[in-house]
């Protein structure tokens, strides 16, 4: 299990256990974690579980996928870090990973 630190924009953090090939949307999702919406479900095709990683992990999370990166013209406030949630894996590797949320998702 990763252990996730999922910020809300008001600073109220929630750090959950996410288990290996989850996504980072659908770890938020199960553990009832405000802020992500996710209203495709996790098929990229929305842009409600938008997300700043935080810069230590921008590298281990990949980069956009041309899909998500359209996708991301749809979300407010997109910065160099902004990912969607559904389009990022859970590995092992992520363990400690930090996200934080936008003031809003539509």
């Amino acid at each position: 299990m990763a252990k996730i630190t999922y910020i809300e924009h008001d600073g109220t953090e929630h750090t959950v256990e996410v288990r290996p090939g989850l996504s980072v949307m659908e770890g938020a999702i199960k553990n009832n974690v405000p802020g992500i919406d996710a209203d495709c479900g996790g098929a990229c095709a929305c842009a409600t579980c938008h997300v700043y990683v935080d810069e230590a992990w921008r590298e281990a999370t990949g980069t956009q996928s041309a899909m998500e990166e359209s996708m991301l013209d749809f979300a407010e406030g997109v910065e160099a870090n902004s990912r969607l949630s559904c389009q990022i894996r859970v590995t092992d590797a992520l363990d400690g990973l930090i996200v934080r949320m936008p003031e809003s998702q539509h």
